[in-house]
């Protein structure tokens, strides 16, 4: 079983990393199934609340958590990324990346990423060119305008408006689905086209059949 790691804290943003983190738990379409799991990582174990008002209990504390232990750690943004208050998950991602275990950052945990100076040197994208410039990091000119998610090797970034491009950075990152399996489930999800979720039920079925 592979874990990936869901960053949680009070007022962090759940829909952002919500179609992520529902079709990695769904094993349903996967290159192979029953290989991952979502497990969430908070400052404690204490409770945080969502933006949305949900409740959870983290899983794991941030200071227990160890890269070896995971496959790759998403960080959704909230209020508090500009702040400085959730630093410790900025140095935890630099952690993961210095032992080459991947990390992805939307919305405002970019702007968290960009003050531990890891964007410094990297494509990515955010809200905002003008939002980052504010952390005080020097990667203005590795900032990509036109793409909604950038992948550079172990690390994705994502502006928040854009909650299913962040979800297929990550699958694609982490090989989850096969390439055809992946472009029809963007095509439903992303593009609101019918016709990839017939795809998809195609591919379900000539599993299903295969496994017989």
């Amino acid at each position: 079983m592979k874990t990936v790691h869901l960053a949680v804290y009070d007022t962090f943003s759940d829909w952002e990393p919500g179609f992520a983190t529902a079709h990695i738990n769904r094993p349903l379409w996967h290159r192979e199934p029953g290989t991952w799991q979502v497990k969430t990582v908070g400052p404690t174990l204490e409770p945080v609340t969502s933006m949305g008002g949900l409740r959870i209990t983290p899983d794991v504390a941030l200071a227990d958590l160890k890269p070896a232990d995971s496959a790759m750690l998403i960080l959704p943004g909230a209020a508090n990324w500009e702040s400085g208050a959730l630093a410790d998950f900025g140095e935890k991602a630099r952690e993961f990346l210095t032992a080459d275990v991947p990390v992805a950052g939307i919305c405002g945990s970019t702007f968290g990423l960009a003050a531990a100076g890891l964007l410094d040197d990297r494509p990515h994208t955010s809200n905002d060119i003008g939002y980052l410039s504010m952390s005080g990091y020097a990667g203005t000119d590795h900032f990509v305008q036109d793409r909604t998610a950038v992948i550079d090797g172990d690390l994705i970034t994502a502006t928040g408006t854009r909650p299913v491009d962040f979800a297929r950075a990550i699958f694609t990152r982490l090989g989850i689905y096969e390439p055809h399996v992946l472009d029809a489930w963007y095509q439903l999800y992303g593009n609101n086209d019918a016709a990839g979720f017939y795809t998809l039920f195609q591919y379900e079925q000539e599993r299903a059949a295969a496994a017989q």
